[in-house]
């Protein structure tokens, strides 16, 4: 989602002589407002259904608006005919719901660009590198790819009609206006473009690659500069020595300094991520002072695996639960080093119920083991060939002796 600098309240709060791009304080306070109105649209309300996870990072393009990539996870998986209630890829029909029309027609048309358009920031190459024009097709198609294949009919087969594109192949200041069909238009939902009347790309994304798109831009930094300074009449400086001329630096624009200067948060995520610590007998990390280490080495703060057996040892119900599943029915209190219950229910070590101490994850079934790699053996948590084996002894009793050496030369191969 992208701020959209003729929204209402970007508009009616200038003073006169002013526009939206003067006031980068005005306009970051309330594209974090549409943020969160996104978030408890799609969280509380069940826009889409029920919403298991989310999470979502700050970007700014580089005429200084500030947009958001928000990825959400759902706790059931969509069917194609589903995706179809959801997003759309279609012109909207101009007497229905005209102010959709609008909006999409607006903020929703891609390019042009390719041979329309050239010079357009998409081409490289002499190719659209974000795939437009897509391809016409009647039905929603899903595959194994980060992105289905929409729907987009052709004007025979159902489409609405064709929109006047107002940008056209460039003849100077001006573009002259083309025909576009539904191959220019960007995935949209129809239920937020209707309340956010913005540029609001919504897209299915059926594997977990999608992640690494929205952690690229918490981590990847602001973008690099090279600058001059030079004093008038200088002549002294060799121009060729770029090490003495220019200077590496970070671009910000007015918007992202505003951002942050506000306050406002670059990134945000639900449900809360704990990190469960794991480690040996007296293996666990120390933080200690001058003063206090010796007070620190006799008697180590408890983690979040120490303060587990604890618990259990205390807490019938927590004795039943494993490790990893504490943090769905108890907080942990970094202050006081120690579980408790939750108050409300959101939700309702990984191989062994309630351990009270490091022995107790020596012991499967009664059976005490020397060290823990005997015990994931045992529970078949270590990865071996043993299950080859088992394939080629099951292929003996019904396959015939060339298949048999086929299966073998696969599995030597794999």
């Amino acid at each position: 989602m992208t701020c959209n600098l003729v929204w209402p309240e970007n508009t009616k709060e200038v003073i006169p002589g002013q526009n939206s791009t003067d006031r980068h304080d005005l306009t970051a306070r309330v594209f974090k407002v549409k943020v969160q109105k996104l978030v408890a649209l799609l969280k509380k309300f069940k826009g889409f259904g029920d919403m298991k996870y989310f999470m979502y990072s700050v970007e700014w393009q580089k005429r200084g608006l500030p947009l958001v990539h928000l990825l959400l996870w759902f706790m059931e998986n969509l069917l194609p005919n589903q995706i179809d209630e959801i997003i759309s890829a279609e012109i909207p029909n101009l007497k229905t719901v005209w102010k959709l029309y609008d909006t999409i027609t607006k903020n929703m048309i891609h390019g042009p660009c390719g041979s329309l358009n050239p010079s357009s920031p998409c081409m490289k190459e002499g190719k659209c590198t974000k795939k437009y024009p897509r391809v016409i097709s009647k039905d929603t198609k899903t595959n194994n790819k980060v992105y289905p294949l929409y729907r987009r009919r052709a004007p025979e087969d159902g489409s609405h009609m064709l929109a006047q594109n107002t940008r056209g192949k460039n003849t100077g200041n001006k573009f002259e206006g083309i025909q576009v069909d539904n191959s220019w238009i960007v995935p949209y939902s129809s239920l937020l473009s209707k309340i956010f009347n913005c540029h609001i790309n919504v897209e299915f994304c059926n594997t977990v690659k999608a992640i690494k798109y929205i952690c690229k831009y918490i981590n990847k930094g602001s973008d690099q500069a090279l600058f001059n300074i030079r004093q008038p009449g200088n002549v002294n400086i060799d121009p060729r020595d770029e090490v003495q001329t220019f200077r590496a630096g970070r671009y910000v624009s007015s918007n992202e300094a505003a951002w942050r200067i506000l306050g406002l948060p670059l990134h945000e995520r639900h449900p809360t991520v704990i990190h469960l610590a794991v480690h040996l007998p007296n293996g666990q990390r120390i933080y200690f002072t001058e003063k206090n280490f010796r007070e620190r080495m006799a008697t180590p703060l408890k983690t979040t695996l120490t303060a587990f057996f604890q618990l259990c040892q205390n807490d019938a119900f927590a004795k039943t639960l494993f490790y990893v599943n504490i943090p769905r029915y108890y907080t942990w209190k970094v202050s006081l080093k120690e579980w408790k219950r939750r108050e409300r229910m959101e939700h309702m070590s990984t191989a062994v119920q309630g351990p009270t101490n490091f022995l107790d994850l020596n012991t499967v079934d009664g059976q005490e083991f020397e060290t823990f790699r005997q015990v994931r053996e045992k529970l078949g948590l270590l990865e071996d060939d043993n299950h080859w084996d088992a394939t080629m002894k099951e292929s003996i009793l019904c396959r015939s002796p060339s298949e048999i050496r086929d299966l073998f030369a696969i599995l030597i191969c794999t």
